[in-house]
């Protein structure tokens, strides 16, 4: 990474499944004028390309040089793969158990990260993710945990999968979650884990707006050290 790079601000918002960080990351990215990262997506848009091209999720090598060709754009709110507007289809919980096993891949995980830092562009950035303070920006000005508990977020994904007119069960959805998070802290390569300098925002008694305040008040009193 070079100097000028480095001198871009970084928030990086990392937590488990369903936490809302995803919603607080882009909303402080808005309000900040940020540019914005969602990295899990870019998980989620490999498992979906991998199980329409019928590539194997136990297959490592495969995976890695699908991730490194794959055909995506993010604008605003949509997310592009192969030229097809997929935000929801990547939000099904069958994606999102997809993206988890293939994110436990060293070689995925190595060829999405020049992808990921590429997104950190001028006036800051906002990430989201499991690792964006620990691997992927270990020099980011703010580092939060944004967490809740697992019933608080199963109640959230399955209120988000029924506006959408998803089919869902939430006592599935609390053990996919259970899974994922057991999953996610047990992988070997860059594990979902708290950064030894990073904020713990639990929200589960919060709303999103208390919580996009919140990451926001750390962010200013870092600006005026």
């Amino acid at each position: 990474m070079n100097d000028a790079a480095q001198k871009i601000p970084v928030i990086a918002i990392d937590g488990p499944s369903a936490s809302g960080k995803g919603t607080v990351t882009q909303l402080v990215a808005e309000k900040l004028g940020f540019h914005y990262l969602d990295s899990g997506a870019l998980y989620r848009l490999l498992a979906l390309a991998a199980m329409r091209r019928q590539v194997s999720l136990d297959d490592e090598a495969a995976l890695a040089k699908l991730a490194g060709g794959l055909d995506i754009r993010f604008e605003q709110k949509d997310i592009w793969l192969d030229g097809e507007r997929v935000g929801d289809a990547i939000r099904t919980e069958e994606c999102g158990n997809g993206a988890s096993r293939v994110a436990a891949y060293p070689a995925v995980r190595a060829t999405l990260l020049d992808l990921q830092r590429a997104f950190r562009k001028a006036p800051g950035l906002v990430a989201d993710g499991r690792d964006m303070g620990s691997v992927v920006f270990p020099d980011a000005a703010l580092k939060i945990f944004l967490t809740a508990s697992a019933e608080v977020r199963a109640d959230r994904r399955y209120k988000q999968l029924m506006e959408k007119g998803m089919h869902a069960n939430i006592n599935r959805i609390l053990h996919d979650i259970r899974q994922r998070d057991e999953r996610d802290s047990a992988r070997s390569v860059a594990p979902l884990q708290i950064c030894a300098d990073a904020s713990l925002l639990d929200t589960s008694s919060m709303t999103i707006v208390e919580a996009v305040d919140a990451v926001l008040a750390q962010f200013r009193q870092i600006c005026v050290r």
